[in-house]
């Protein structure tokens, strides 16, 4: 199943905007006052010269300290090489401008694994001058050493070790040092699902990496030892609820399926023709047709 990348990072930003604005940009996060902060409706642009439709990723609408006035914070993920995207950042701020006419800060963060210098801005120039000169702010995910964010009691940062640079002979250490932070965090049930779902769909340990990770946190002197291993547990047991109630699931469709191949059976056996069966049970015609041939055994 494809990763819906998109709608994880959504998920992640919506949840800890401010968090997320404070851990790569400081220096923003000292000037923006996040007691006005709201989400915008998600915006559809259309390329005509491409005939492509994109969708801007995530919306914020706040103020500046001390400030009356609007602002917009548009965040994109890209998770995947686009040579033209500083042209599309460009073509998002100057359609949001020309939307809401308020200030946009544009952020783009950069999250596929390849390791590679993305350009931040877009320009229009001329032998005789230049016309355009936009840039955008930018956080490029697999340039970041995932060890010097463990320390940071930042639930992005968190999330977003999974995303980092790491190699994978690291991979245990790093989940090891996810739930370290975790603990730490002490979070509701529900953003630790959100955090703990989001660095396992990037950073899925084996059976034998998880034995690995198991042992080393037994070892662990330090006071989070039990609760790192409560947590452990607890998403062990809840995997293998999960695991029980999908296999229900996919045993009540497969029952389902089969009662529709019976009902199909018999409704051939009576004359019925296979245009009628696939409108009265949903099976294709081709899959009559096979039934048909095959004697309806």
């Amino acid at each position: 199943m494809a990763i819906d990348h998109d709608r994880l990072f959504k998920e992640l930003l919506q949840t800890f905007f401010e968090e997320f604005v404070l851990l790569f940009f400081p220096d923003m996060h000292e000037h923006i006052d996040f007691n006005h902060l709201s989400f915008l409706s998600e915006e559809l642009f259309t390329d005509v010269t491409a005939g492509e439709k994109y969708r801007v990723d995530l919306l914020a609408k706040t103020k500046f300290k001390g400030e009356d006035g609007w602002i917009i914070v548009h965040v994109e993920n890209q998770a995947y090489i686009q040579s033209s995207f500083p042209e599309r950042m460009f073509l998002y701020f100057s359609r949001l401008f020309e939307k809401y006419r308020a200030p946009i800060i544009p952020i783009a963060v950069f999250s596929y694994d390849a390791i590679r210098d993305e350009p931040s801005s877009f320009t229009l120039s001329f032998p005789f001058g230049d016309v355009l000169d936009f840039r955008f702010f930018h956080v490029e995910l697999p340039k970041q050493n995932w060890r010097q964010f463990i320390r940071t009691d930042n639930p992005v940062a968190a999330a977003l070790l999974s995303k980092m640079g790491y190699t994978e002979s690291e991979r245990v250490e790093l989940k090891k040092q996810f739930l370290r932070m975790l603990v730490r965090l002490e979070l509701d049930e529900a953003k630790q699902r959100l955090l703990m779902g989001f660095f396992e769909t990037y950073v899925k340990l084996s059976d034998e990496e998880e034995q690995r990770l198991r042992s080393e946190v037994e070892q662990m002197e330090t006071k989070e030892k039990e609760r790192v291993l409560e947590l452990i547990i607890s998403y062990e047991q809840k995997g293998k609820i999960q695991g029980r109630e999908e296999g229900r699931e996919e045993g009540r469709k497969e029952g389902a399926e089969q009662e529709k191949r019976h009902i199909a059976k018999r409704m051939l056996r009576k004359g019925f023709d296979a245009q009628t069966i696939h409108e009265l049970t949903g099976l294709s015609v081709a899959e009559i047709e096979e039934m048909k041939q095959g004697g309806f055994k």
